[in-house]
């Protein structure tokens, strides 16, 4: 058996044990191990799916000019994502290291005759090793993935939109979220059920825990590095305009095929990575908590079986949703000449959220109609998980009061621009964050609170702190229409990139293009509406992008919640109430905990810019001293992969001093004091939702305000115009970069928090408080040299320094 976080240490008696769900029986006799192989064949289904809505469009047509943009795009993206994957695994020597010398040397088990052994099994550490490897792979597989089907469907995208018809440029986009939602949901969970079922009771535990570090490893580096990539690509490219007076995407601009690889490796792979971490960790905090928390053995297998039952159910709920949608929208709008692009998308996030409510009772009912002695606790607990389901759509409709296109607040961006310019344009953005944010919380609160009600309602008698259990499932239930919330989000870069590749592959000065594509495709070429769909449709795409990431960023909440609650349960033998008293702004080192959490938010926040500014200076300066604007049609391949270089260059370096600072202020607090680490956080995820919410809204308010001078007042070029886009300019690190990244931060802080708090306890008790103190103090001071570096090392050198050691940058 595995012996929860420093439950010894600290001096308690309870031990972590995964049951044998060969014992548990359901439904008349049917084994719990039964359904969960039922679940290995959904997994198996959803993964098809996902894999034949890829087929599906790689087969689509495409002309041979807009095929060999995506496929340059797709080789410059694939480079990034090869110069990746060797940066992650230097990062995972870090984790591994703590992984290795925590359950090679001090994590402790109970043998058969009750005596403690402190030490896993060379072998023991070595798979879950292998585990923290396979979650990483996993993080990195589902966002190569992402780019895959991504840079497909941008050029199909592209082309359809050549028959002037709406209605392609609605499904192909969407075909492709399914296609990497579904996928990306059953690889995961299909990941977890075959440990739950395959891997020995005594080796699971820390299998789960290795593999959601290392999904959260690769979320969170893929996500900071790809956000703060795509960034530097975007402002680099939207500043020509104002300095050149040329057209967005104008295909002469070296930036522009940076800015369409950014756009993969920011809001593809930062986006696939994070929500397969996301699903990840969310269930090894719930399975933690059940395992830790649940008195009675059969109840903890009931409750193993519902959750991974549930998590099914997402797979079900959003495929119906999809298909069913998908049927609708075709037949309203497939001969039709205009539609409302957000309509559809809305309409399937609140089927599919409808669809999953009634699954969710449903199955609820079949599986747990007597939980613990209590025939009420199924509609319960499915009462809980309906609130987080209900926030999956509810928080998109409060996202799009303050993002759409429609929204009042874009509009009074666009109305502040006209007199006051960007000054007024950054200001009226401000206004729309904060707002957001105060309405998104009361939300979240809202919603939080009725779980809590719920929970008092019998829950107490099968578990310690059912209120926490309850804030669990409502994270859950955030994800209960998973591919459908990926699937909105990924059909943003898809919009996007299907706008640039239009104007990159100058289909319209190809000779004879509209007899020839008469001939081979059949339909007659209407150049006028394919681009007044296609940035039409990019403006729905700004939108559902930024309704998935209070989305994202409020399941790290919730969810680092109940994993913050195994820290607790251990801290306080069990939660015996003469140590929960430590858990109070009374006892200083939690409320210091709590002022250090805001602070290392803060510095996130200014980190992660600083690394878009430096580097977008950089690009701005490679790019203003490039350009050539007469005697050609588009620049050439080598100024585009160099300005991409710069942008990785400056990601990477971005990304390792965030990381390694992350990495050592957890070790480092973690050391101080336990409770003090405690505070800290609690006090970087609230710090963190409220912040990511406010940029991330602000940001999007900012893009879609220049989305309507561009499309609806059709100003582009003008003085309104320019005022936009320095306000989009001063939103895109706000939406894309910091906000975004903050959700695996927080996730993996917490994740990664759980051993390292639990090494600083086994140490201390072993070798005394001193050597603890020493350790922090070091590992602190490590942290602060990489904080230094993030801003110090990261600076825009001065024009005199700059001029004397231009910047040479590598080409690979």
């Amino acid at each position: 058996m595995i012996v929860p976080p420093l439950q010894h240490a600290a001096g308690g008696e309870a031990a972590l044990v995964l049951p044998d769900l060969n014992q548990a029986t359901f439904l008349g006799g049917i084994g719990g191990r039964a359904l969960l192989l039922w679940g290995l064949v959904i997994c198996a289904l959803g993964l098809l799916f996902g894999l034949a809505q890829y087929t599906q469009l790689k087969n689509l047509p495409v002309h041979r000019a807009m095929r060999e943009i995506s496929e340059l795009i797709y080789e410059t993206c694939k480079t990034y994502l090869l110069t990746q994957g060797r940066f992650l695994l230097i990062l995972w020597v870090f984790i591994g290291a703590i992984v290795a010398v925590y359950f090679g040397t001090l994590a402790e088990t109970v043998t058969a005759g009750g005596v403690i052994v402190r030490g896993f099994p060379t072998m023991k550490v070595l798979v879950i090793l292998l585990f923290s490897l396979i979650g990483i792979a996993g993080s990195y597989g589902v966002a190569w993935f992402g780019i895959r089907v991504n840079t497909f469907a941008n050029s199909r995208t592209a082309f359809a939109s050549l028959t002037g018809k709406p209605y392609p440029n609605h499904a192909i986009p969407l075909k492709a979220g399914m296609s990497i939602g579904m996928l990306l949901i059953s690889v995961e969970l299909l990941l977890m059920l075959l440990i739950l079922l395959f891997i020995p009771g005594d080796y699971a535990g820390p299998c789960f825990i290795g593999f959601a570090i290392g999904e959260s490893l690769g979320a969170a580096a893929l996500r900071v590095a790809g956000g703060i990539f795509t960034k530097i690509a975007d402002i680099g490219a939207d500043l020509m305009k104002i300095v050149f007076k040329i057209k967005e995407d104008d295909a002469r601009n070296p930036g522009v095929i940076a800015d369409c690889t950014g756009d993969n490796a920011g809001d593809s792979v930062g986006p696939s990575a994070d929500g397969f971490e996301t699903y990840g960790v969310t269930g090894v905090a719930l399975i933690s908590f059940i395992l830790l928390g649940v008195h009675e053995p059969l109840v903890k297998v009931q409750l193993l079986v519902w959750i991974f039952a549930m998590r099914v159910m997402m797979i079900i709920a959003s495929g119906v949703s999809y298909f069913l949608n998908a049927a609708i929208v075709k037949a309203r709008y497939q001969t039709a000449d205009h539609m409302n692009y957000e309509a559809p998308l809305t309409t399937l996030v609140w089927l599919t959220s409808f669809v999953s409510v009634a699954l969710t009772f449903l199955a609820s009912r079949l599986l747990i109609p007597n939980l613990g002695g209590d025939p009420t606790l199924w509609w319960k607990l499915s009462l809980v998980i309906t609130c987080g389901t209900l926030a999956g759509a509810i928080i998109p409709e409060f996202v799009k009061v303050f993002t759409s296109t429609t929204s009042r607040y874009v509009r009074e961006i666009v109305t502040s621009s006209r007199e006051g310019g960007a000054s007024l344009n950054i200001l009226s953005g401000f206004v729309a964050g904060n707002f957001s944010a105060f309405w998104l919380g009361l939300t979240m609160m809202s919603l939080m609170a009725i779980a809590y009600g719920v929970s008092t309602a019998g829950l107490a008698g099968l578990m310690v702190a059912p209120a926490v259990f309850a804030f669990g499932l409502v994270a859950f239930g955030f994800l209960g229409m998973g591919p459908v919330t990926i699937a909105v989000d990924s059909y943003g870069p898809v919009t996007d990139n299907a706008q640039s590749i239009y104007e990159l592959s100058l289909i319209e000065q190809v000779p004879n293009v509209r007899g020839e594509i008469k001939q081979d495709f059949g339909f007659d070429v209407n150049f006028a509406r394919a681009k007044e769909n296609l940035e039409e449709n990019d403006g729905a795409g700004n939108t559902f992008k930024a309704t998935a990431k209070p989305v994202l960023i409020g399941t790290a909440v919730v969810g680092a919640t109940t994993m913050i609650f195994s820290i607790i349960v251990a801290l306080t033998r069990g939660l015996q109430p003469e140590l929960l008293s430590n858990l109070s702004i009374l006892y200083p080192p939690f409320l210091l905990g709590l002022i250090t959490g805001g602070a290392v938010i803060y510095w996130f926040t200014g980190a992660s810019t600083q690394a878009v500014t430096t580097g977008a200076y950089r690009a701005v300066e490679f790019i203003k001293a490039n350009i050539r604007l007469e005697g050609t049609t588009r620049a050439s391949v080598s100024d585009s992969k160099k300005v991409v270089a710069i942008c990785t260059q400056y990601a990477q370096k971005g990304m390792f001093n965030i990381f390694l600072t992350v990495f050592f202020a957890t070790l480092a607090f973690a050391f101080v004091e336990p409770y003090f680490f405690i505070g800290y956080l609690i006090s970087i995820a609230l710090f963190g939702l409220y912040q990511a919410i406010f940029m991330a809204n602000a940001g999007g308010a900012w893009d879609n305000a220049k989305k309507i001078v561009e499309t609806e007042l059709k100003q582009k070029g003008t003085e309104l115009h320019a005022a936009t886009v320095v306000g989009d300019t001063v939103g895109d690190p706000f939406k894309d970069t910091s906000s975004v990244a903050m959700n695996p931060i927080i996730k993996f802080t917490t994740l990664f928090g759980l051993l390292a708090v639990e090494l600083a306890v086994s140490l201390t008790a072993e070798r005394g408080v001193a050597l603890t103190l020493i350790l922090a103090g070091a590992f602190l001071v490590v942290a602060l040299v990489f904080v230094w570096r993030s801003f110090y090392a990261m600076r825009i050198e001065s024009a005199a320094r700059s001029e004397a050691a231009p910047m040479r940058v590598k080409v690979r």
